[in-house]
């Protein structure tokens, strides 16, 4: 029980695309991660998940549109909503992220970006 700051943990590591664990609440985990560029569509059949901005600017994209998340903003991805994050003008955003433990990184879909273990930091 102690408090967290997340900009000295996002300063821990520099890979992107790379989740790390920071909480747990229940059957959630605390995520942080830093992205740049595109990722890949996927979707999580049975989860919801949340993204929070901590610095720059996301893109979700859906099939019908992008949404723009700020910084200081958040979106949650209803579950089976395919999607896909990304950055533009090679910028690296820091997120915070809010999914239930059982969560595939990538959903169904094997990419040479998928992650399957999240190290604490």
């Amino acid at each position: 029980m102690k408090a967290i700051n997340i900009e000295d943990k996002h300063a821990l590591f520099t890979k992107q695309w790379h989740p790390h664990r920071i909480a747990m609440v229940d059957n959630m985990q605390v995520i942080l991660a830093k992205i740049k560029g595109e990722f890949v569509w996927h979707s999580h059949e049975n989860e919801d998940e949340l993204f929070q901005v901590v610095k720059g600017t996301l893109y979700m994209q859906f099939r019908d549109r992008t949404e723009i998340v700020k910084e200081g903003e958040l979106i949650v991805v209803p579950k089976g909503v395919e999607h896909n994050p990304c950055t533009k003008n090679d910028e690296e955003v820091h997120l915070l992220l809010f999914e239930m433990l059982n969560t595939a990184h990538t959903g169904d879909i094997e990419h040479e970006k998928t992650q399957t273990e999240y190290p604490w930091i």
